[in-house]
């Protein structure tokens, strides 16, 4: 049986990805630094990969062309075995494709490709996705990476803030119950740094649903810190678990849970790609270690 984990050797930076669900599950530095959450009790994922939702659909329930299929909260390939396409010292690549079990929950024909590549202080992980079969393809994905919150256990929780590339004044929106709230929120962002506090999460993520920067540092004052930095993908999210969770995740998405008012059929959903047959959509995020 082939192993189902990896650990990529780049320049200052390793990364170790596991075949089930094509997960990150630990991110280190040159001084073995640990970047990444390592799921303990209070959530026990390092950084899934949501697809092919984003969020939750009303009643968990997916429906198209007069059929109703069970699809719970982001999805089902974070608890997929996904095929190793590719393995080596810097670069992998992990695939998903439909199959009865998939159909069962989402009707449609599609290859999921993940693929992480290390190079000088910084992951990249690219998202691939073609629609394999003959009808529109709808769909959503996006990266849900925990961070250590702090970074250092010798900081304090609120010594960590993300700065963003541009000022980010656009509101926000909630979720109740896992739904989109109809009205937006002001955001909690001044200028371009959004300070951070166990408090910000007592109403769930924080969603950017307009956020004018693509990348974001994330860290103290001092050093060891991180930037972010996404293509293709149009909303962030930015959560921890309510009740002070060690983590912080930062997640780009193209896709959003459904509105709270939403009971149309799928393809309608807000916030899908709709891709053509035979065609694909390729989105990528970087985590680059400073």
């Amino acid at each position: 049986m082939e192993q189902d984990s990896l650990t990529l050797h780049g320049d200052g930076i390793s990364a170790t990805v596991v075949g089930q669900g094509a997960e990150l599950v630990s991110l280190r530095g040159a001084d073995g630094t640990e970047f990444l959450w390592q799921a303990g009790p209070e959530w026990r994922r390092h950084s899934p990969v949501l697809f092919p939702i984003v969020g939750r659909l009303k009643g968990d329930q997916l429906h198209h062309q007069g059929q109703t299929y069970p699809m719970t909260q982001h999805g089902f390939a974070r608890d997929k075995p996904f095929a190793w396409a590719q393995r080596e010292p810097g670069a992998c690549t992990l695939v998903l494709t439909d199959d009865a079990d998939t159909r069962a929950h989402y009707p449609f024909a599609f290859r999921l490709a993940v693929t992480y590549t290390l190079d000088r202080r910084q992951l990249d992980v690219t998202f691939d996705i073609t629609n394999t079969g003959d009808e529109l393809l709808p769909a959503s994905i996006g990266a849900h990476p925990a961070f250590n919150w702090p970074l250092l256990q010798d900081l304090a929780k609120t010594d960590c803030r993300l700065t963003f590339a541009d000022d980010e004044p656009a509101p926000i929106r909630r979720l109740k119950d896992g739904l989109l709230l109809k009205t937006p929120q002001p955001t909690p962002v001044e200028g371009k740094t959004l300070a951070l506090s166990e408090r910000l999460f007592d109403e769930d993520a924080v969603i950017m649903d307009q956020p004018a920067s693509t990348s974001v540092r994330y860290g103290a004052e001092r050093r060891p810190a991180l930037e972010m930095s996404w293509q293709g993908f149009r909303e962030l999210g930015i959560w921890s678990k309510p009740g002070g969770a060690p983590f912080l995740c930062i997640e780009p998405w193209h896709g959003i849970a459904s509105p709270v008012d939403f009971d149309g059929d799928f393809v309608d959903k807000p916030g899908l790609m709709l891709i053509a047959p035979a065609a694909k959509r390729v989105l990528s995020y970087q985590i680059r270690l400073l």
